[in-house]
């Protein structure tokens, strides 16, 4: 199924990261979320109740991320993607976590983290969603595990083109690469 659901751009205030200044003053965070469903119930009645209400999602995402603070992004973003996951109709999920404002004491545009994960808490590769038949096998998961963790699409799984890679930050003009604010004060 490659109907989608798109939330980019929520913008939240959070008390992450493993510094202190982090946890006490807090930062901007920027979420990207995109659900796989099958829309066409939704399409049909033209009923919110026949989809996933995206005003309601954006508040779930918003209490994650202003809540309990935790100390990596990688962390936020799996919390997340559980929220997404809620809804039963959705059937995959990709949640990107912006932290514009990173400890960094270089110039940067962005610092963000990815997580895509699929029913049952799989962490789901894009070759999976674009090869009928292909089997992802998750290293984290097999770790885990023990033993190999596969996930072969099938009826109701996802089939999605990857979107090609992307170095924003050579295409980014040098006036819109900012110096993240927690890095100006680790230089003082």
């Amino acid at each position: 199924m490659s109907d989608r659901i798109a939330l980019t751009g929520l913008r939240v205030r959070g008390h992450h990261g493993v510094l202190e200044p982090e946890r006490r003053d807090g930062q901007e965070f920027v979420v990207d979320a995109v659900l796989w469903l099958d829309s066409r119930p939704a399409a049909g009645s033209d009923a919110l109740a026949d989809t996933v209400d995206y005003g309601a999602l954006a508040d779930e995402l918003a209490a994650v991320v202003a809540g309990r603070p935790v100390n990596l992004i990688e962390t936020l973003a799996a919390r997340l993607a559980e929220v997404c996951l809620r809804d039963p109709r959705v059937t995959a999920t990709e949640v990107t976590v912006h932290k514009p404002a990173a400890p960094i004491p270089h110039r940067f545009a962005d610092v963000a983290v990815t997580v895509r994960r699929g029913r049952g808490g799989v962490a789901v590769e894009p070759a999976a969603w674009t090869e009928p038949g292909a089997v992802a096998v998750e290293p984290a998961a097999e770790a885990a595990v023990g033993l190999a963790a596969a996930v072969e699409p099938g009826p109701g799984m996802l089939v999605e083109s990857a979107p090609e890679a992307v170095d924003e930050r050579a295409a980014a003009p040098a006036a819109a690469v900012e110096t993240g604010r927690w890095a100006d004060r680790i230089r003082r």
